[in-house]
């Protein structure tokens, strides 16, 4: 495995050097150029830039947190020649401001809460891909975002992207079915490069299986095999199964639905002893763009010693916005939630409000931990522009202190 790694390694590098990479799935429609000299001028650049305001109120420093950052991606596609096409995409994140905020590396712990946006330059995604009928192997820096991001995602959130050293492949080959695999050698965390938390060396394997061919929804299942060189306690084995759909019941109206269970045990150098299991049960209408959502999600115990973790979550998409529950506590936790979204139409269109309340509490236990509400307003204004205010109020009983959150965003991209 280490003389495989290697190879990988210096495949990374060469390709990264030859600008002939690419970070989609979308394989099936690539048109082929006619020389390799084409597919590398022929391809397409891309800018996305992201400028937010952001404001942490807590109740256990003195001081409110305000930052002021933008995060630039600028990259380019090729196309495709004989199977082989690729992107090479660099990530810049800046703050505009003063710096009166904790970004994890500048030692103003003791003064600011914790806004994780450290500045830093870095190749976000470098990786060549090869496809051959139904099948796409990808290897170098990736973006990986499976399902709905609650065990494997990129921590789009933050400025400062989580991403992928790895081999992966896709194959569509079955009707109606999605297999992914992944080997993952290293973790790029949200941190920047800087940090000692910004890099953990890993040999994770990652299982994804999707099939679509049910009327009512898709169903998932999956083992994600984490085996983290560099954070003991990451170490896991996770085996779950996830069902979600929605039933049109009226022109304008459906039921929504969702199911997931999974059970994660310790793996590797995780000098824990465990077993837990996690379950997430869902459901709600839609109807004449508005959307009633409720829900119950849990990530369990082991008798209040060991709890359910999610080290390469999309973390933030869930538990609240206010991100009191990062890491799962021991006793674990259970998320009651109640969800209303509304889409407007006609001379409004792009316009949308979210509103959110979380009912915390222990799985182990029962304690109260807390409660918050979430809101967002945002507005695509077109194809390349958009603005959004998003707001979180968590409301401590027993776990951490009350915090509150705002942010305005503008958005571009081309």
């Amino acid at each position: 495995m280490a003389q495989l790694n290697t190879k990988i390694k210096g495949l990374l590098l060469a390709s990264t050097a030859a600008l002939i990479l690419t970070p989609t799935y979308a394989f099936a429609a690539d048109k082929e150029a006619e020389s390799l000299a084409d597919a590398v001028t022929g391809g397409k650049v891309y800018l996305n830039v992201r400028i937010r305001y952001e404001n942490v109120d807590q109740a256990n420093f003195v001081k409110d947190a305000t930052a002021l950052t933008i995060r630039t991606r600028f990259g380019y596609k090729t196309g495709s020649y004989k199977g082989f096409s690729g992107v090479i995409e660099m990530e810049d994140t800046r703050n505009l401001a003063d710096e009166n905020y904790n970004n994890t590396l500048n030692g103003k712990g003791a003064m600011y809460p914790v806004i994780a946006d450290p500045s830093q330059t870095e190749v976000n995604q470098a990786y060549l891909s090869y496809s051959y009928e139904g099948t796409k192997v990808s290897a170098g820096r990736q973006t990986i975002n499976l399902g709905t991001q609650r065990f494997i995602g990129s921590v789009g959130w933050r400025q400062v992207d989580q991403n992928l050293d790895a081999v992966t492949a896709v194959n569509k080959s079955l009707p109606n079915t999605k297999i992914f695999y992944a080997y993952v050698w290293n973790v790029n965390r949200i941190f920047s490069d800087n940090s000692p938390a910004g890099d953990n060396s890993s040999a994770t394997n990652l299982l994804n299986v999707e099939y679509t061919g049910l009327k009512f929804g898709k169903l998932t299942t999956y083992a994600y095999l984490l085996n983290n060189k560099d954070v003991a306690g990451f170490s896991t084995n996770t085996f779950g199964v996830r069902f979600a759909g929605k039933t049109k019941i009226a022109d304008q109206a459906s039921v929504l639905y969702e199911f997931e269970y999974a059970n994660q045990t310790d793996a590797k150098n995780n000098p824990g002893n465990y077993s837990v299991n996690y379950f997430h049960i869902g459901g709600g209408v839609g109807f004449a763009g508005a959307t009633l959502k409720a829900g119950l999600e849990s990530l369990g115990s082991d008798n209040g010693t060991a709890s359910f973790k999610t080290p390469l979550a999309t973390l933030h998409k869930f538990n609240g916005w206010a991100d009191q529950f990062l890491a799962t506590p021991a006793a674990g936790l259970e998320d009651l939630y109640f969800t209303g979204v509304y889409k407007f139409g006609g001379q409004m269109k792009g316009l949308k409000a979210v509103a959110t309340y979380h009912k915390f509490t222990s799985q182990f236990g029962n304690t109260d931990y807390g409660k918050e509400f979430d809101a967002v307003v945002s507005y695509a204004i077109d194809k390349n522009y958009s603005v959004a205010v998003k707001y979180a109020d968590y409301n401590a009983d027993t776990w951490k202190v009350d915090v509150k959150k705002l942010w305005f965003i503008l958005g571009l991209k081309y």
